[in-house]
């Protein structure tokens, strides 16, 4: 194969990967941007019951979770239907899915329509959670796959800082409406660039026995597909493969991981404006460490996740769980506002730092044909401790506790993930295997992997 050649490959590639990147990184923007900016509405919620009705602090907390709930049914569905019907056709329906739900939402006028509208929404979020670690692990190169899908998932992140933002700059009366509202744009910028320029996965279709549309699509993305071991034979597709001796205990150990990090993640993003104004700071300054914690994790799963391409992802997990257990205690000890602000900071790094870690270890742990269960399975069981973030500090907050103790709780919960993560098996080497009955091509995998190669 000629230089041109190549140099038209690695082009392909690099252009391919940039849409990808762009389109999933936009939508969890928004899923982010959706089940934070609940959390910036709560205390508007519960001072004035004329918005959707007289709130209590445990209906708060439900609230919070339902959207959670959803998260899980439309993870777990994506996982079940995921390996089966394709990355692409999931991305769109979660897209139109949660923007017509969170659009809706705006329009309640009572705790019950609010709290299904929560609901539907969150189906939508958690198919696009489940599915977007699932594409990126299919079209990066390997060496650079955490940075990408830290890049991915940081959009969770930033869409938290989205609502943060949004939440300051409107403010009293029917605001939460407009702000509930703007959740919907992805409906009209998102949607029409999705369908243009995604493309299916080359590997997923390989892995369904479509092989002359996957060597299509490979030459026209420039993704390699990989050469064919000669004794692998993969039988079991989506959740079943889950249940098989080479995956059953990771896949538990990596859920409650997943648990672990989730709780952390929405506890922090529902409580974390409350907790600190019944620690003496007003609504703008409780927004502001909002906008510390998504801020720090955006920056800090960037950085970590460029270390865990280097020297595996487990080590730097266990280090961001132990490092959010260590700042969540120091939370505690009533230090200058600068002070807590780098240690809210500090925390973002190891709860939504964290778990922007595991789903990239997630998707990169299983094959074609398992990977997108194993991320909905992470996304979807990891939603029980996403579920129980909201409820449990909403629990801490109406008994009258201190936050204090709020902080010591969730530091436990840190300490957990740590410990869990030592355990989890080394990932095969296997992983990413293409059945031995699909002949590869080898001037066209060569190519692609002269494409990878060039974007070192």
């Amino acid at each position: 194969m000629n230089t041109s050649q190549q140099r038209r490959i690695s082009r392909q590639h690099r252009s391919t990967l940039r849409w990808i990147v762009a389109i999933t990184t936009i939508a969890l923007v928004f899923d982010g941007y959706d089940l934070v900016v609940y959390g910036t509405v709560v205390p508007s919620f519960l001072r004035d019951p004329s918005q959707i009705g007289h709130l209590s602090v445990a209906q708060a907390g439900a609230l919070g979770s339902y959207a959670l709930m959803g998260v899980m049914v439309g993870a777990l569905t994506a996982g079940a239907v995921g390996d089966h019907t394709g990355r692409r056709r999931i991305m769109i329906a979660g897209i139109v899915w949660f923007s017509v739900a969170m659009g809706l939402s705006a329009f309640a006028t009572s705790i019950t329509v609010f709290g299904v509208l929560r609901f539907l929404t969150g189906i939508g979020v958690g198919a696009l959670v489940a599915t977007a670690a699932a594409i990126i692990a299919e079209f990066a190169p390997p060496h650079r796959r955490n940075v990408y899908n830290a890049i991915v998932y940081s959009g969770v992140p930033a869409g938290g800082v989205l609502a943060a933002v949004m939440a300051l700059l409107t403010s009293g009366g029917d605001s939460w409406r407009t702000l509930f509202l703007f959740g919907a744009a992805p409906l009209v910028v998102l949607l029409p660039v999705t369908l243009l320029r995604l493309p299916e996965s080359p590997k997923w279709l390989l892995a369904r026995g479509h092989t002359e549309q996957a060597r299509l699509l490979s030459e026209r993305t420039g993704v390699t597909l990989g050469e064919a071991p000669r004794a692998v034979e993969v039988k079991k597709v989506g959740f079943a493969a889950l249940a098989s001796r080479r995956y059953a205990l990771p896949t538990v150990l990596l859920g409650l991981m997943s648990c672990s990090g989730l709780l952390l993640t929405y506890a922090l993003n529902t409580w974390l404006p409350e907790i600190m104004g019944q620690s003496g700071f007003g609504k703008s300054y409780a927004l502001v460490f909002l906008l510390a914690l998504n801020g720090g994790a955006i920056i800090g799963g960037v950085l970590a996740s460029r270390v865990a391409d280097r020297t595996g992802p487990q080590r730097v997990i266990t280090s961001t769980f132990v490092l959010a257990a260590v700042s969540l205690t120091l939370l505690t000890l009533g230090l200058p506002l600068g002070v807590l602000l780098a240690l809210v900071a500090v925390a973002g790094i190891g709860t939504i730092g964290t778990q922007v870690l595991v789903y990239g270890f997630v998707a990169n742990y299983y094959d074609t044909r398992a990977r997108a269960a194993g991320v909905a399975w992470c996304a979807g069981f990891g939603r029980l401790g996403g579920i129980g973030g909201p409820l449990v500090g909403g629990a801490l907050v109406s008994a009258g506790i201190s936050p204090h103790t709020a902080f010591y709780a969730f530091a436990g919960v840190a300490v957990f993930g740590a410990l869990v993560n030592l355990f989890v098996p080394r990932r095969s080497a296997e992983a990413d295997a293409v059945p031995a009955s699909v002949p590869a091509r080898p001037s066209a995998e060569t190519a692609c992997v002269l494409a990878y190669e060039s974007l070192r």
